[in-house]
């Protein structure tokens, strides 16, 4: 994990997503880097956190000042497949006192986690998906999609999560939060002729859920598909103005590091049209 952290903490970025985690057949949890220079571990196992003080302690620094200055960070959500979910559902289940439910549990306390992020884009089943978002959303987690494809999968998904709870994340008055909080739809690659109000229209019908537009920055991997600051402002603001977002995001920090880009820049398009 080598994101600029301070940069992160304040060029505007309030919640960041990291990228990527996976669930073992023994219900353990794999960070799995995906950077040079970076390795491959097992975080949670046998309910217990595993990953060791460095990382967790670069985790939570994301949520904390630095440099004497206050982070704009508020929110760290971890992005994973669905790997396993179904197998693990089933047998030995969504209880609290399962291995799976325990590894989530210690490794949200130790990373200081806000939300599980669900990056499916192959198996698409339903009932495990509903079984196992509950079952984070009773370890304290939200839980956040990002779909690039099957509307129809994410609305049922979304529908049975949120049929509980109200349409308002305040929480006041005795109301309950949504479970299924944000649905960050990718808007490049696979995703990139998605309309983000026609995605918000399906998933927010019946159960709240607002859309929050990705775009991937400026890229050697895929030129074609990469997007400046000047070009993500002027796409963020046309779908704004058809529906009224949730905000907007970009794939990857990687890249702006990489390609030596700026996060200022970046982040002021989204402060401007999303303050």
């Amino acid at each position: 994990m080598k994101s600029n952290t301070t940069a992160l903490q304040t060029s505007g970025f309030n919640s960041l997503i990291i990228f990527g985690l996976g669930i073992l057949d023994s219900g353990a949890i794999k960070y799995y880097s995906n950077t040079p220079g970076s390795q491959d571990v097992v975080v949670a196992a046998g309910g217990s956190y595993v990953g060791g003080d460095a990382l967790a302690a670069r985790v939570r620094s994301f949520k904390t000042s630095s440099n004497n200055r206050t982070g704009s960070v508020n929110r760290v959500e971890i992005s994973m497949n669905a790997q396993h979910v179904s197998a693990l559902m089933a047998r030995p289940g969504p209880g609290a006192d399962t291995p799976l439910s325990r590894n989530f549990q210690a490794l949200r306390a130790a990373w200081a986690l806000d939300a599980v992020n669900n990056d499916d884009e192959s198996l698409y089943d339903v009932a495990s998906t509903v079984a196992f978002a509950r079952m984070l959303g009773r370890a304290g987690y939200r839980y956040t999609i990002a779909p690039y494809t099957n509307t129809r999968f994410w609305a049922a998904v979304a529908a049975q999560l949120n049929s509980n709870t109200t349409k308002t994340t305040s929480g006041g008055g005795g109301d309950r939060p949504l479970l299924l909080d944000r649905a960050y739809l990718q808007c490049y690659d696979g995703g990139a002729g998605n309309d983000p109000a026609a995605w918000q229209s399906a998933l927010g019908a019946s159960a709240g859920v607002k859309v929050v537009p990705l775009v991937w920055v400026t890229n050697d991997s895929k030129p074609g598909q990469g997007t400046t600051a000047a070009q993500a402002r002027s796409r963020f603001a046309a779908w704004n103005r058809r529906s009224s977002l949730a905000g907007g995001g970009y794939w990857n920090d990687f890249d702006i590091e990489k390609m030596r880009l700026s996060y200022k820049e970046y982040g002021d398009v989204l402060l401007s049209l999303f303050p």
